[in-house]
This record gives structure tokens, C-alpha cells and sequence, in this order.
């Protein structure tokens, strides 16, 4: 693991969360329509639900391994996200942080059970999906790492951009889906999975 990278964007979300507490202006309220309202939103899907599903299976399909290790890729790769994507739910559940625009932003309201998307803001689930995605990914396609990163930083700017999360919450969802996938990726590798 690149364990360098993953401090930076650890300490990159503290000293951000530090920053927004003393007031920082960092909500943007920008307004987007017709098509590149409808393409954000697109992009802001990567990692998500419907994509992590397609990708492993193109993972199936496409990798030149033997049918049980193209498998193991594909479960892999379903592996880290859906581990990113439950642990950003338990963190969310546990912190309570309210996001922009609502009453109470930025402030953390302490655990709750119930889902209220009002105060499910760190760490940002998309982007930690979209990067365990895009981290897998470019494992195992090294020659297409820059469109997976491409992709997976866009979808994390995005949830910025569209005031659905605090810059920390970015940047808090993208170490933790870094992690979670490198976590992953050794944990298969050293079962002989991939």
C-alpha cells in the first residue's frame, strides 16, 4: 500500500476540517441545467450502484486470465467497493455530520440509526466508491489508470461542486476508498485470488 499517499489525504482531510470549523467559506450554491446538469449527474454515479456492477463484469468478459481468475477479479473489484461503501454508511451513521446548506452545517450530530441523508455527510460515500473502483481498476489495467483516476476524481470533484459535501468529506471519502481497495487487493492477493 502506498501508505505516503494515503497520510496526505488523511492529513490534507483534517487540516480542510480544521479550516471549514474556523469558517472558511467552501459552499459554492453553483446552479447547473440542460446538459451539463444531466452530465455531472452522470458523472457523479461513477463507483456507484449500477456502474461497479457493469465494470466487474466487463471484468469477467474482457480480462485475458483463465475464467476462474477473471472471477476473482470481478469479485474483487465488487469486493472493495461494496467494503468502501459499507464503511462510509457506518461512519456516516456514527459521525452525523449535516451537510451544506442544511441547518446546522458542518456540524456533527453524533451517532443515529435512522437514515437522514441530511446528516450523512462524512466521509462521502461516492467518492470513496469511485476511487476503490478506479484504484482496482488500474491494478489490474495499468494502461488505462489515467481514465480510471480521471473518472474517480471528477465524480469527487463533483460532490463538491454540487454542494452535496464539504471539501473534508471529499477528501475523507477518497482515503478511505484508497485504503479500503489497497486493503482489498492485498487480502486477495495473498489468498492467490488474483
Amino acid at each position: 500500500m502506498h501508505w505516503t499517499l494515503l497520510i496526505i489525504l488523511v492529513a490534507a482531510c483534517a487540516l480542510l476540517m480544521l479550516l471549514e470549523r474556523l469558517g472558511l467559506p467552501t459552499t459554492l450554491e453553483l446552479h447547473f441545467k440542460g446538459d451539463v446538469k444531466r452530465e455531472t449527474r452522470w458523472l457523479a454515479q461513477y463507483g456507484q450502484s449500477v456502474c461497479t456492477p457493469i465494470a466487474a463484469l466487463l471484468v469477467y468478459q474482457l480480462d485475458p486470465g483463465s475464467p476462474v481468475v477473471r472471477l476473482h477479479r470481478a469479485i474483487a473489484v465488487v469486493a472493495a467497493v461494496s467494503a468502501a461503501s459499507v464503511l462510509t454508511m457506518l461512519l456516516k451513521r456514527t459521525l452525523g455530520r449535516v451537510r451544506p446548506g442544511r441547518e446546522n452545517a458542518g456540524k456533527f450530530l453524533g451517532p443515529s440509526l435512522k437514515h437522514a441523508n441530511f446528516r450523512e455527510s462524512f466521509p462521502s460515500s461516492h467518492s470513496a466508491c469511485a476511487v476503490a473502483l478506479s484504484v482496482m481498476l488500474a491494478i489490474l489495467y495499468p494502461q488505462a489508470a489515467s481514465t480510471f483516476w480521471g473518472l474517480a476524481i471528477t465524480c469527487a470533484v463533483l460532490r463538491y461542486i454540487l454542494d452535496a459535501h464539504w471539501p473534508s468529506d471529499v477528501l475523507g471519502g477518497v482515503a478511505l476508498g484508497y485504503g479500503v481497495a489497497m486493503a482489498t487487493w492485498t487480502l486477495f492477493r495473498r489468498a492467490g485470488w488474483v
